[in-house]
């Protein structure tokens, strides 16, 4: 789904359309539209909107002046796992690959995969060599492995490192003589655009949490960087997301807490991203518009909800293996978060957990099911957020209480100044309650001589931290504006 508030004049009205139902229908307080702080320089969205609809665009400018809406389709609901085969039929699939690791192999989820594909005489054959928090050479063997197969279609059974390995599956097995590195985000890659439809690709996730059956991001350790870097572009997006509570109830409590960490800083996030028309530059062919665009009216919508669902139901499902009502509200959360942040983007703690993961000093998670050192990505995100967003409220205060209330904060009284103490002590006491997660970068096993590394590792990622409000564009500048958030990270 695309909108550009730039287009003739039916489909602007049903934008302004479109427009005034976010506007009202959002709570008289909610900051995006009763403040004139967040998107400026107009008064309100809706303003601006018509503003832009009447005026030509000035050719000198560099900013964006508008955003493309992009998200998987979406089937949520108990035992959906089951219609997997028909889906696959339905769509004249001959050879599906299905993408999965060793452990979710084993479970209920893959049966019923797998029974589905047999009853409706699909021919499939199964990759299991997935790896948790995966590497480019384990994306790399499982790009070969599926060139070798040639299917014309994907399922990806399992986590956000299961789907993630199988859009890149899908990517270099429809561009078979590219290098590695083309598609790899810049400036670790040469992020050159997706430029035709890849096959088609289901995705079952069976974790809470990365919302990547809704997203066209794919996220892996590059070794020889020493960095976490990944592919964003629309067309790697699932073309259906099959969202299955009964695939969740497996989860270990550890992981519905990490992988739940993962969503409350996506909607946070995104939510406080920089707007999509302070972006620069804009892109010359729409092409080329990436991704993550910035916040905006309808990404705010599901970020929002997706924020009050874990608040709520996040410390339910981590502490209660059978409170299956608390699971369903998180997978649904998680895949509201990813069609926020798949849009809207992410900034400052994800693009600090990547260092922090890939740099690892030997930190092993509990409840995680390994012999390797393991730091899950919804804690590697998590660890720095209270440093985060004290540093971000600056950009926008407003936007930052508004967060703080939906953590229980009485914020009447709280001046502007304060918005980023305040969500940093309710994110802190948020985290502390949740149980069994690191107070800061010190319980990692980091101290102060690893800052320097882990800023440089932080630098590459660009596509994030181009969002993050506050941070420099000068060099030393965002160095030292790190160095101070990764010290500040230290402990909470």
């Amino acid at each position: 789904m695309g909108l550009n508030i730039r287009q003739a004049p039916t489909a602007a009205n049903r934008a302004l359309n479109l427009l005034r139902t976010v506007q009202y229908t959002h709570p008289p307080n909610c900051p995006c539209h009763a403040s004139p702080g967040h998107y400026q320089p107009t008064p309100s969205i809706l303003n601006h909107a018509k503003r832009s609809l009447a005026t030509p665009v000035d050719s000198s400018r560099k900013r964006e002046y508008a955003f493309e809406m992009a998200a998987s389709s979406i089937r949520f609901g108990p035992g959906c796992t089951k219609e997997v085969g028909m889906d696959f039929k339905n769509m004249g699939s001959k050879r599906v690959c299905v993408v999965t690791d060793k452990t979710v192999g084993k479970l209920d989820a893959m049966h019923q995969v797998v029974e589905g594909l047999t009853r409706e005489g699909v021919e499939f054959t199964i990759y299991d060599g997935t790896r948790v928090e995966p590497k480019d050479s384990s994306i790399k063997d499982a790009i070969n492995f599926s060139k070798n197969y040639g299917p014309d279609a994907f399922l990806a059974v399992g986590g956000g490192s299961v789907i993630d390995t199988a859009k890149l599956m899908n990517l270099y097995t429809n561009f078979p003589n590219a290098d590695f590195l083309d598609f790899v985000n810049a400036p670790l890659g040469k992020g050159l655009p997706i430029t035709k439809a890849l096959y088609p690709l289901i995705a079952v996730p069976t974790t809470a949490g990365t919302g990547s059956e809704t997203t066209g991001t794919a996220i892996f350790d590059l070794v020889a960087k020493k960095a976490k870097t990944g592919i964003a572009h629309r067309a790697l997006k699932p073309t259906l997301g099959i969202c299955d509570p009964l695939n969740t109830r497996t989860m270990p409590s550890a992981v519905h807490a990490s992988t739940g960490l993962d969503v409350l800083c996506h909607s946070l996030e995104s939510w406080t991203a920089i707007p999509y028309q302070t972006r620069t530059p804009r892109p010359e062919n729409p092409i080329n518009r990436p991704a993550y665009q910035g916040a905006n009216p309808i990404s705010d919508i599901f970020s929002l909800q997706a924020l009050r669902a874990t608040v709520k139901y996040l410390p339910r499902a981590a502490k209660d293996p059978e409170d299956h009502e608390a699971q369903s509200e998180m997978l649904l959360a998680a895949t509201l978060a990813g069609v926020g942040f798949g849009n809207a983007g992410v900034h400052l703690c994800h693009g600090m957990s990547y260092p922090i993961s890939g740099q690892n000093p030997g930190y092993k998670h509990a409840g995680y099911v390994t012999d390797k050192p393991i730091i899950p990505h919804g804690v590697s995100v998590a660890v720095t957020a209270p440093a985060v967003f004290r540093f971000t409220a600056a950009s926008n205060p407003e936007r930052h209480l508004a967060a703080a209330e939906i953590f229980g904060v009485d914020t009447s009284s709280v001046k502007r100044e304060s918005a980023g103490e305040v969500l940093a002590e309710a994110l802190s006491n948020f985290l502390v309650e949740l149980g069994d997660q690191p107070r800061g970068l010190k319980a990692l096993g980091f101290g102060g001589g690893d800052i320097d590394g882990l800023v440089e590792g932080t630098l590459p990622q660009k596509r994030v931290l181009m969002l993050a409000p506050g941070l420099s564009e000068e060099v030393n500048e965002e160095k030292e504006q790190l160095r101070g958030l990764f010290e500040d990270a230290l402990t909470y």
